[in-house]
């Protein structure tokens, strides 16, 4: 990606102070730019379908409106929209989630790792705020992963790549990506080194 070809986001909060902030932080990057502010549902809608911007980031309380249902709505309209939740909220996150956003982001975020998740997003990955991905886990049990899906997260955590995983196990590398993808969705994991710190705070796995 070039200069000439930034990062094209649509902005949808209510609160003009954060949001004359979050402009500054993004446009002041040679990589972003934010190319639209919707302030509801309805003009996220109007502004994503007139835009049509690479990423897109939602607050979870838009006055009357529900930022979750924001995301539902526009994802049924433009399903390769790639949804960020920008929010307060720690609560809403699994909610949010499961209704196809691909990060979940506090505000209290530090500024550097706020651009580094929309750079990731756009990139095609996932992102979730650290003390969200804690909250998250903490519903997670040994029952929620299979026995190959911790068998292969215990061979990440010895440093295994997954070709050697792949050879450990008998089983073919796409299968490997496939348990992997399923694990650190199950425990909202931005990577695989993610899903083993996490495993290892819920005493999923031992040292």
């Amino acid at each position: 990606m070039t200069q000439s070809e930034p990062i094209r986001i649509l902005s949808v909060e209510d609160h003009p102070v954060f949001w004359e902030g979050l402009r500054f932080i993004v446009d002041s990057e040679p990589d972003m730019k934010v190319v639209a502010h919707a302030r509801s549902l309805e003009e996220a809608r109007s502004e994503f379908q007139a835009h049509r911007p690479d990423v897109t980031l939602m607050d979870i309380r838009l006055g009357e409106d529900d930022g979750v249902a924001a995301v539902s709505a526009i994802l049924k309209e433009f399903p390769r929209a790639r949804v960020m939740m920008l929010t307060t909220f720690e609560s809403d996150a699994q909610r949010a989630l499961k209704a196809g956003a691909v990060a979940y982001v506090l505000k209290s975020t530090p500024q550097t790792e706020l651009l580094a998740a929309i750079r990731k997003v756009h990139a095609g990955r996932k992102y979730v705020s650290p003390e969200v991905a804690a909250l998250l886990a903490e519903s997670v049990t040994d029952e929620d992963l299979t026995a190959r899906e911790l068998e292969v997260l215990s061979l990440v955590q010895h440093g295994l790549r997954t070709k050697h995983i792949a050879d450990r196990l008998g089983i073919g590398e796409a299968t490997v990506n496939f348990h992997l993808k399923n694990l650190t969705g199950k425990l909202q994991a931005n990577d695989r080194a993610h899903a083993v710190t996490i495993a290892l705070k819920r005493g999923l796995l031992r040292l």
